[in-house]
């Protein structure tokens, strides 16, 4: 009951933040950031200085120049990293926080121009900033109406917003994306290729489309891949048989089946992935149709050769 209630509150603060909010304000900001030629620093105090740090480095991983400040380290030295091309924007509920007020006329004697983020339009941050956004809410979901949880939910909508606008107004790609993202599970699946975890060369099961099943039994077991690639005398792909095909093949015809030739029984109409695919859209392209998904994709290249093999099993333990 408590958690339907909470959640009521959070839905009607979302609605009024959307209705009232002043899209001039938006749009000046996002204008100035887009023509910002330094970086774009962000501060803020307590929970503020969270959010701001986290908008920070959002944008910095989406190609926008930004950087968190600490107010207090500020005043302590760290206001040498602020030039005449900076942009300070300023994170406080109230607008009336003494450390942001503090810092203000020091940015501005840096020549920084000032952006003050607030849900008070006539506190003295607002006044004291070249441009001012104001972030509308009804209330905290804090029974007092202290505890910063609306607030900070609003100041994270607006920040996001303007990261990504301003990713999309860069056009920043998504080979730039994965530059700023090599670790972790983002970093794999736009880093990480086929020809990263195929299987190549001898690892390859093989046979020809004349070869007897029972001769391709020994290159099927051996390999361990769950299939054999029927490929002709070029390592063209002709077709694909899999574990699945024998024991249905067995099942159908019995044991006449091992003196049949591959080429009866290849399926050829597999899908197939070309190396240089990401592992993460080959992983797709398997669980693709839900019907009939598949464990194994041949890999071939711009001719149709068969240069490799992955394996559903591999992309797993990658990691993706």
């Amino acid at each position: 009951m408590i958690l339907n209630e909470l959640l009521k509150n959070v839905e009607l603060n979302l609605s009024y933040f959307i209705k009232e909010i002043r899209q001039e304000e938006i749009e000046r900001v996002f204008l100035a950031l887009k023509e910002c030629k330094g970086i774009i620093f962000f501060t803020g105090v307590g929970k503020s200085a969270i959010v701001a740090n986290k908008i920070a480095v959002t944008m910095t991983s989406t190609g926008t120049r930004a950087f968190f400040i600490s107010p207090t380290d500020a005043l302590h030295g760290d206001i040498g990293l602020v030039s005449k091309d900076d942009i300070l924007v300023v994170l406080s509920k109230s607008g009336e926080t003494d450390e942001l007020l503090n810092l203000i006329p020091y940015a501005r004697n840096k020549g920084a121009e000032i952006i003050s983020v607030v849900s008070n339009p006539k506190s003295r941050l607002a006044k004291a900033a070249n441009m001012s956004v104001t972030l509308p809410i009804l209330s905290e979901l804090c029974p007092f109406n202290m505890a910063p949880t609306t607030s900070t939910q609003m100041q994270m909508i607006f920040g996001d917003t303007l990261a990504v606008g301003l990713m999309r107004e860069r056009k920043f790609t998504l080979d730039e994306y994965a530059m700023n993202h090599p670790a972790g599970s983002i970093g794999k699946r736009i880093l990480l290729r086929v020809k990263d975890l195929m299987l190549q060369g001898e690892q390859v099961p093989k046979a020809s489309p004349e070869d007897k099943l029972i001769n391709t039994l020994v290159e099927l077991s051996d390999k361990k891949a769950g299939c054999v690639l029927i490929v002709d005398p070029e390592t063209k792909l002709l077709g694909i048989f899999t574990d699945g095909d024998l024991r249905r093949a067995l099942q159908t015809i019995g044991a006449e089946v091992l003196q049949y030739a591959m080429k009866d029984l290849m399926n050829t109409n597999c899908r197939t992935i070309h190396p240089q695919t990401l592992a993460w859209e080959a992983m797709k392209k398997m669980e693709g149709d839900q019907t009939s998904p598949v464990m194994v994709l041949p890999v071939i290249d711009e001719a149709g050769h068969a240069v490799g093999l992955i394996k559903m099993h591999d992309i797993l333990q990658s990691g993706l």
